[in-house]
């Protein structure tokens, strides 16, 4: 519970309620509404805007909970609350009954996650006192009391005026009601002060004060450089801020004018001196005498090796002759000197154009301070190259309505930076600045950047972040060609498109990505969920569907890499609960921004997803979203969703206003595209086979020529090595599970390459011990978080060509056969539980339409096929043979049973289901099996 806070910043009042609850309906209502009118009074006659929640400890009952506990209550009927607030007209003056109804917001039912399975709830009332509608009024009410004698509701006889005393709603004192009713004058400008602040807040958030800052900061330039110098005018600089002025370190500083008495001790002149060499000065020293040991300033100012630092609030007790000094004499004496200081910097020093002087407002602004920009403005005519920056607004206001006298308000807004946190400003300046070695930055609110240090982006572990600047840590110029020819080389080989791709082309140091049609499409639909437009969903989705390597995960990430500096954009990964994601999720969101309702929309990636696992994150991050109780025309998240499909046009087709689909089918302009882009390589003397993925999706894929394509790559292969082995085996599971691989480890284990460790370097290249073959039709992957590396076929199509012609005679169950008995893959460590799940999904993960198959299938793809070109007996005995290689899984049994049963071999089918039960005697999905059996 809490009181005033700023009028905006709702108070709040706890109510157990559970007592009250279990009541008859007019019991119920006449409590109800009593707390709620009683809040509301005193909320509207102090103007602030309060929370009532029912289903919260209050410090009145006690039953063995904690002041604040959520406990919930439950609801009979939604009506009997909403309904309760009828008593406004009842209990308010005939003169306010109306206002009162804007002003009290309807019930919101919150739920209550309970460990018993009783539906609770929390029941929340807004009170929101808007000055234009309380503006000169007060709020008495009569309330409601419910009489147990004659079972009615009766209203207090007096009316009473109640107030906010702390946490609680209390009523004025008789004696106190001329004096309180004689202060709402006073309140009513305190709130209507507070609105402006809030309107002020939200203007300023859609300002790009980034861009401004720059621009100003840089005489109009994007970048910066030592062609300007500044002279800084600041005061006292809290410890806290300390933090964030690192900025100030890189500007090439001229003076600084310090009105912080103890910047030499704890301030900003001990941290700064800390990097650069400086000079010190009193501001008296710009007497002629320099009597306080000082050699004159005039001498020396004029020398540019070193920053000269005035310290403008230490005062000497004597002047130049030596006579006592009182207040009131060095208040006039300290003017004289700023204007000499000034004056000398302006007109004998610095030409005009060749400085900004920097006003950086850190502290309650004092009137010195503002005599200095005084003389500055008149000095230089005017504030072409002043510019002022202020976190705090008030401040900042007290600044400006000092400053009217040299200059209109309007002239200084032009020339100042306002609202913005000093730790923006910090990242913003040195994002500009050219240095080799910067910090990951992400864009803010106001248009400006925050730094994310290494710390805190490890904190977001499941997330993968893509800063503004990424990949500007990589130093261009020590990358060989041939470097840069191998990342673009993978990518066209059939890797999935890394960030370096995208920053290396942006360089203009390789070719540039092609941009499908559909990356066009996504845009156009993210723009629109950007804009508000459509449902107001705090969480929105965006999906594309893809055939497989058709360039769906390039096209989302293409649309990531263009958004990174305009919202905060990530990859989920889908490793971690969605608990977690979406904890880290509202962090990034969060992160660095002084406002969290008016964050920029956070933009996640989420690849060849379960649908389960999607839904479930989506409700997580709504259920987080809600409970802040922010409006917003804009989502707080976007999920962008990229899985794979064989039907795409289908699912886009069933949601076309969120869903891109992306197939192998060219347009007519993106094979232009792809024609030319395909010439270019050549034109670099890039073999097509080292370019396979692309030049089949210049193809279309088409099936003739992947045909063609594999059959002249196999042509004269040995069938009888292990590397040919091992491309079959690796073909079966990329043909029939999405998105599987083979770990480097179980490679190098099967093909006898020997045992690596951390401690020494490979002694082999696992490349040279393949077949010229097998380097062709094998891709490398690493994981970008864990690092592990992995081995795929360039693309799924490829490998059912592979499994086709290298098989001869050998059928697909002969050859599962003989990889469920490489004791080398199943027994090798290393990425054992990714190998072993891709081995189940082979046996046992069925096609279904909803997750984009073509069709909904019995069984798994693989064992259809072994049904269907074999026969029933040898499906059954392969899943038999994977049954006792994998621990005797009870869902394989469950195969087995459904196998049975749907061949008709009813004996055997009850057998495999009790086996399965046996193992799970309560899975709904066995028990399912087992009822089909009988059936």
């Amino acid at each position: 519970e809490s009181g005033v806070n700023g009028l905006i910043t709702p108070c709040h009042e706890y109510k157990s309620f559970a007592i009250a609850a279990e009541l008859n309906k007019n019991q119920l209502q006449s409590k109800f509404a009593c707390e709620v009118i009683r809040f509301a009074s005193a909320c509207m006659n102090i103007r602030t805007n309060g929370t009532i929640h029912f289903g919260i400890m209050d410090s009145v009952e006690d039953r063995g909970c904690k002041h604040g506990q959520i406990i919930g209550i439950k609801v009979k009927e939604r009506e009997y609350y909403v309904d309760a607030l009828d008593y406004i007209e009842k209990c308010f003056c005939k003169t306010v009954q109306e206002i009162a109804r804007k002003c009290i917001h309807p019930p919101v039912f919150v739920e209550v996650i309970s460990k018993d399975q009783e539906q609770r709830f929390v029941v929340e009332v807004d009170i929101e006192p808007t000055s234009s509608l309380v503006k000169d009024k007060f709020f008495e009410v009569h309330l409601p009391k419910y009489n147990e004698d004659t079972q009615k509701v009766t209203l207090t006889k007096d009316h009473a005026l109640y107030q906010r005393l702390g946490a609680k709603s209390e009523p004025v004192p008789h004696n106190d009601l001329a004096t309180f009713i004689k202060g709402l004058q006073d309140r009513d400008a305190q709130r209507e002060a507070a609105e402006r602040s809030s309107i002020e807040v939200h203007a300023e958030g859609s300002q790009n004060l980034g861009r401004k800052l720059s621009i100003l900061l840089n005489d109009g330039k994007s970048y910066m450089d030592d062609s300007l110098r500044y002279i800084l005018v600041t005061n006292r600089c809290e410890k806290d801020d300390l933090n964030y002025i690192n900025f100030l370190m890189h500007l090439n500083i001229f003076c600084v004018f310090d009105f912080d008495e103890d910047s030499n001790v704890s301030g900003l002149y001990s941290k700064y001196k800390e990097h650069h060499a400086t000079r010190s000065y009193f501001l008296q020293d710009f007497s002629n005498e320099g009597k306080t040991g000082n050699p004159p300033a005039q001498k020396y100012l004029c020398l540019f090796d070193q920053t000269s630092w005035i310290f403008c609030n230490g005062r000497s007790d004597f002047l130049g002759d030596e006579k006592p000094c009182d207040e009131n004499t060095w208040i006039r004496t300290k003017k004289k000197y700023l204007k000499k200081a000034v004056t000398r910097i302006c007109d004998e020093i610095l030409p005009k154009g060749s400085f900004i002087v920097l006003f950086l407002l850190l502290s309650p602004v004092q009137k010195p301070l503002v005599d200095t920009f005084q003389e500055f403005y008149t000095e230089m005519n005017g504030t072409e190259y002043i510019i002022c920056i202020a976190e705090s607004r008030e401040n900042y206001r007290k600044w400006a309505n000092l400053a009217q006298a040299s200059c209109s308000t309007e002239t200084l807004e032009q020339c100042s930076i306002v609202g913005m946190k000093l730790s923006h400003v910090d990242a913003t300046v040195q994002a500009l600045l050219p240095s080799t070695a910067q910090p990951r930055h992400l864009p803010v609110s106001t248009r400006g950047l925050c730094t994310l240090p290494s710390l805190e982006e490890e904190k977001l572990f499941s997330l993968e972040i893509l800063c503004v600047d990424q990949c500007d840590d990589i130093k261009l110029d020590l990358l060989t060609e041939r470097e840069i020819q191998e990342i673009e080389q993978n990518f066209y080989r059939g890797r999935k498109i890394i960030w370096e791709n995208f920053w290396l082309a942006d360089k203009r140091r390789c070719g540039e990505i092609i941009e499908r049609e559909a990356c066009k499409d996504a845009s156009k639909l993210l723009d629109d969920i950007l804009r508000g437009s459509g449902l107001n969903y705090s969480v929105a989705k965006l999906k594309i569907f893809h055939h497989p390597g058709s360039g769906g995960s390039t096209i989302a990430r293409q649309v990531l890499w263009k958004r990174r500096k305009d919202i905060r954009c990530a990859v989920i990964k889908a490793s971690y609960s969605p608990a977690t994601v979406c904890e880290h999720a509202l962090a990034f969101r969060d992160y660095e921004e002084k406002d969290i309702s008016h964050c920029l929309p956070v933009l996640l990636l989420i690849e060849d997803y379960d649908e389960d696992y999607l839904e479930e994150l989506r409700n997580e991050l709504m259920d987080a979203v809600s409970t802040r109780k922010i409006n917003s025309p804009r989502p707080y998240f976007i999920l962008m969703c990229c899985r794979r499909s064989n039907d795409p046009e289908r699912l886009c087709k069933a949601s076309p206003l969120d869903t891109v689909a992306v197939t192998h089918k060219l347009t007519d302009s993106e094979k232009t595209l792809f024609r030319t882009k395909l010439e270019k390589l050549k034109q670099k003397d890039v073999k097509p086979e080292f370019i396979l993925t692309f030049v089949l999706m210049c193809e279309e894929f088409n099936e003739t020529y992947v045909r063609d394509f594999v059959g002249h790559i196999l042509q004269d292969i040995d069938r009888s090595c292990r590397d040919t082995c091992l491309m079959r085996y690796v073909a079966l599971l990329n043909f029939y599970v999405p998105n599987s691989y083979v770990s480097l480890s179980h490679c190098e284990a099967f093909l006898g390459l020997g045992v690596y460790t951390e401690r020494k370097s490979r002694v082999y290249d696992f490349k040279s011990h393949l077949s010229e073959q097998a380097r062709m039709i094998f891709i490398e992957l690493r994981d970008s978080t864990t690092y592990i590396s992995s081995v795929r076929i360039i693309h799924c199509l490829v490998a059912k060509e592979i499994l086709h012609q290298l098989s001869g005679n050998e059928p697909q169950s002969q050859l599962a056969m003989t990889l469920l008995q490489e004791k080398t893959l199943f027994g090798n460590r290393f990425g054992r539980d990714e190998f072993i799940k891709f081995i189940r999904d082979l046996f046992i993960r069925r096609d279904k339409r909803s997750r984009g198959d073509n069709t909904d299938t019995l069984f798994s793809p693989f064992i259809e096929h072994v049904c269907k070109a074999e026969d029933c007996e040898k499906a059954i005995d392969v899943l038999k043979a994977a049954y006792e290689i994998l621990g005797k899984d009870p869902f394989f049994a469950q195969q087995l049973a459904r196998l049975h049963y749907n061949n008709e071999k009813f004996k055997d089918a009850e057998h495999w289901a009790g086996v399965a039960k046996f193992h799970l005697p309560h899975d709904s999905y066995i028990l399912d099996t087992e009822g089909q059996v009988y059936r």
